[in-house]
């Protein structure tokens, strides 16, 4: 059966909606992170590149803050990011904002992803891996192992050593049908709950979430090293092509 779907995925890949979350306040970069220049264009353009050259995304809704909706919009002209169909403004927490992002997308379509503006090094097989397993189980996300030893504390003492063969760190893209993160985020809002990615809301729901082989270089922009680390990764890249 998985070799069958592989092939059919081949051959007509799974096409989504894409919302990305850009309206953070970037309080431990010290300044916008997603203006920060990496590999010679801002953050997020590289982020939006790559969800522009993926043929498994159809549309891309970016959200972000008030007073940065003329400067994104602009962004994507500059940077031929011609899938950016709407630029709207998020609200103030990520679920409220990736909720906004998800009521801009296309009413027909039937799998959305919901993908960090800050994760610009998402290469298309992570990608394509969560989409393909979204169609196929309702809701899909990259994780790769934890390697750190993970403690459990209850203020400055250790409650718990944690196994790290049941640990995982997530990413992004997070893949879902769009009833189900629609009707999973607009429950955590009304009860007002925050959750830390948006599989969480949908497991709070009670639905599964399936994941998929993660990229130890899609990382999260968050720190000044960040940066300096991503800037090695896209040269090494680069000398590798």
């Amino acid at each position: 059966m998985a070799k069958l779907s592989d092939w059919i995925r081949r051959k007509r890949p799974t096409v989504c909606s894409a919302v990305v979350v850009a309206a953070g306040s970037s309080r431990r970069m010290g300044e916008d992170k997603l203006k920060m220049r990496l590999g010679g264009m801002p953050v997020l353009a590289r982020t939006l590149k790559a969800l522009q050259q993926s043929d498994t995304v159809g549309e891309i809704v970016v959200v972000t803050r008030v007073d940065k909706l003329e400067e994104t919009a602009l962004l994507c002209r500059d940077y031929g990011i011609t899938k950016a169909k709407k630029v709207v403004a998020g609200g103030e927490s990520r679920t409220e904002s990736a909720l906004a992002g998800l009521m801009a997308v296309d009413k027909h379509s039937k799998l959305v992803m919901i993908h960090d503006g800050a994760r610009p090094l998402v290469r298309e097989e992570t990608i394509r891996a969560a989409v393909h397993a979204a169609a196929l189980y309702g809701c899909a996300a990259p994780a790769v192992p934890v390697t750190d030893t993970v403690k459990l504390r209850e203020g400055d003492k250790v409650k718990a050593t944690l196994p790290r063969s049941e640990l995982a760190a997530m990413q992004t893209p997070q893949v879902f049908e769009s009833t189900i993160i629609k009707t999973a985020l607009t429950k955590a809002l009304t009860e007002g709950k925050e959750y830390t990615d948006d599989c969480a809301a949908v497991e709070a729901l009670g639905f599964p979430v399936r994941l998929t082989e993660g990229d130890g270089e899609n990382i999260k922009i968050t720190t000044p090293l960040d940066i300096a680390r991503a800037e090695l990764i896209i040269r090494e890249r680069e000398a590798g092509a």
